[in-house]
């Protein structure tokens, strides 16, 4: 039987970015480009055309842009996303008859071939093409038509320069004939976030740890205090550990003791007590009005407060009492504690996420954000995202957005590579990494290379860590000061988002629970601490610094471009980061040896730093001050950790 509609003529196959089939959305920021690629073609030598098609809302007019052939079939073309919400984008492709045409005229100017019948035939073809274009397009391929057509017979030059004009093609091109149009027959789609979601650096801290007065635990009065030292630092985010009320059943007391004593405060991730559950605030903290006041002082500041969502409860929760079937009860009627083994956590309930009444717990779990994100809480930090179901993250996250799209979450998810990869999928704007535990030269490239490659670079905002209250690795137990400044160096510069665990990192906090372990002695999770962090040797002077230099630093804050550039001492790390236009390139050297000057000559690949081959360039070290003055790919670079780690230069083109 022959097909009722006349068959596409035009293939198009094999298009990026697509995630999942077009099931899930990529994601951008306002002002960031979208650069789709797809193999294009058709039989034979068919001229063919492509652009790709775009529109903002359902609702709205496609707008569209031409696709540019590469070789081989393969097509690129872009667009910019202006705001925030969803954009939809697919491509189409046609033949263009014109096209077929001229280029075949191409090969017989080639070889001396031209007849008049030639010439003739593309005047048709534009006589044809006018019939369905109007306004003064299709007025100007009329007037084409007919000149083309006078001049096939009176002077084969000048029709062939008539037909090479470039505006009739630009016409065609924008006037395709729509009926002989093909459509990828997918509409992706691409999550616009807010601005700030493009980069962001985070400062964690302990409000129970902000008392100017060792002799008490701060509040949040103590904490709006401390904010201007946050700000002055150049964070965006201030992150807190939970803040609700802490149980008491199981307690645990310090460096994670099984048992507390009178007066331990437990940790804050054992959330519940007769005082509330997840809507509530720990009474030692303050109160509710108390902490709306502190978003409304941070944001003065310029300061977002993050809070951290953990689906957990202590055992004096009320929902234990209220909801038992939400909690999984073992077969002698207990309700079975949190593991990991060999470790048991008496302190804390894992949900279950199997319960029968899942439709009214999913429905609690979503009343605990829309409650804090009516206080004005916009980011959430959520804790081991990867233990709950993958459908109720999406589920979550799409209704909570539909209503508030400014709402951002981090994903804590210290898991497998897949399932850090499904999480972005079904809505978390930024996730938690491994890059805490990547070391070496050939461990960061690597790392870093599949992070910005792929699908991950369309959907995974990385957040780079080097401590948090849960990770001090073995780098830092020596207590020595150029590991700090190196890892906060590489995580500030080599993602758009970064964070620290403030206090114990500027002042060098560094000895382990017990040698070899990954977690703090006198840790904040189970203490109280008090902090003087005007102490001698702190780090704020360095983090103030690598903070200006990435506001001052697009390609550090919104660049999308991260390249590796060969050093022939494995001991030095050389990146790259720029703008889109590359109007602002930064390039690292960083030594990843803390005891051991290191120098070695680079084998900079030039294009990725926006400059020719063989150019005679500036770098302006923006971490240690001097200027120098490169030609071509090779410069030596030696760094002694005594008196610098890291080089930061700015790239300024002899133009500039």
């Amino acid at each position: 039987m022959l097909p009722t509609d006349r068959p596409p003529r035009v293939v198009i196959e094999d298009v990026w970015p697509e995630v999942d089939g077009g099931a899930m959305p990529i994601r951008r920021v306002p002002g960031d480009s979208v650069d789709v690629y797809a193999d294009i073609y058709a039989e034979g030598t068919a001229g063919v055309r492509a652009a790709v098609r775009w529109r903002t809302g359902r609702t709205a007019d496609w707008r569209g842009s031409p696709m540019t052939p590469m070789g081989n079939d393969r097509w690129h073309g872009s667009f910019r996303v202006e705001a925030p919400g969803t954009v939809d984008y697919t491509i189409e492709g046609w033949v263009d008859p014109f096209l077929t045409w001229s280029t075949t005229l191409e090969r017989r100017v080639e070889h001396r071939s031209v007849a008049a019948v030639d010439l003739r035939e593309g005047a048709a073809i534009l006589e044809e093409a006018a019939k369905r274009i109007s306004g003064p397009d299709g007025e100007r391929i009329r007037e084409q038509a007919r000149r083309l057509g006078t001049l096939a017979s009176r002077s084969v030059a000048e029709a062939v320069a008539c037909a090479r004009e470039r505006e009739t093609a630009e016409i065609l091109a924008r006037n395709p004939d729509r009926a002989a149009v093909t459509r990828y027959p997918a509409e992706l789609a691409v999550t616009v976030d807010p601005p700030r979601a493009g980069h962001s650096a985070w400062y964690e801290l302990f409000p129970r740890s902000t008392s100017p007065d060792p002799r008490r635990a701060g509040r949040f009065a103590d904490l709006a205090v401390r904010l201007p030292y946050v700000a002055d630092l150049g964070f965006d985010v201030v992150y807190l550990p939970p803040i609700h009320p802490i149980g008491r059943t199981g307690r645990r007391g310090p460096n994670d003791r099984p048992s507390a004593s009178r007066g331990d405060p437990g940790s804050p991730w054992a959330i519940g007590s007769p005082e509330g559950g997840h809507t509530a605030i720990d009474p030692a903290l303050g109160t509710l009005e108390e902490f709306t006041a502190l978003i409304a002082e941070a944001r003065r500041l310029g300061l977002e407060v993050a809070l951290d969502l953990a689906f957990q409860c202590s055992p004096d929760h009320p929902w234990v009492t209220e909801h038992p079937e939400w909690f999984r009860h073992l077969p002698d009627g207990t309700i079975r504690t949190a593991e990991n083994p060999p470790k048991r956590y008496e302190d804390i309930y894992p949900i279950d996420f199997d319960t029968r009444d899942w439709r009214g717990l999913w429905s609690a779990l979503k009343g605990v954000v829309d409650f804090w994100v009516g206080h004005g809480v916009r980011w959430f930090r959520v804790d081991n995202p990867h233990t709950k179901p993958f459908e109720f993250w999406r589920w979550l996250i799409t209704e909570v957005r539909r209503a508030h799209p400014d709402v951002l979450f981090l994903a804590e998810a210290f898991t497998r590579p897949k399932l850090m990869m499904r999480l972005a999928k079904v809505g978390f704007t930024h996730s938690y990494t491994y890059f805490a535990w990547r070391n070496t030269g050939g461990e960061l490239t690597e790392y870093f290379r599949e992070l910005s490659q792929g699908v991950a670079q369309e959907i995974l905002r990385p957040h780079l860590w080097p401590n948090t209250p849960d990770i001090l690795t073995e780098a830092f137990h020596t207590g020595a000061r150029p590991v700090f400044v190196q890892r906060l160096v590489l995580a500030a510069t080599l993602s758009s988002h970064y964070g620290i665990y403030g206090p114990p990192y500027e002042l060098l906090e560094h000895v382990p629970r017990e040698p070899g372990k990954e977690e703090y002695r006198d840790s904040e999770k189970y203490a109280v601490r008090h902090w003087t962090l005007d102490a001698p040797g702190t780090l704020a002077p360095e983090i103030r610094k690598v903070n200006r230099i990435r506001r001052e630093n697009p390609a550090l804050e919104v660049g999308r471009h991260l390249s590796f550039h060969p050093v022939d001492n494995d001991r030095l790390l050389a990146f790259s980061r720029r703008t889109d236009d590359a109007s602002n390139v930064v390039l690292v050297v960083v030594n990843l040896d803390p005891g051991t000057a290191q120098g070695g000559w680079t084998d900079l690949d030039l294009s990725s730093l926006g400059l020719e081959p063989g150019a005679t360039f500036e770098v302006e070290d923006l971490w240690n001050g001097p200027r120098y003055r490169w030609t071509g790919s090779h410069s030596f670079v030696r760094l002694d950790p005594a008196v610098s780690v890291a080089h930061v230069f700015r790239v300024v083109r002899r133009r500039d």
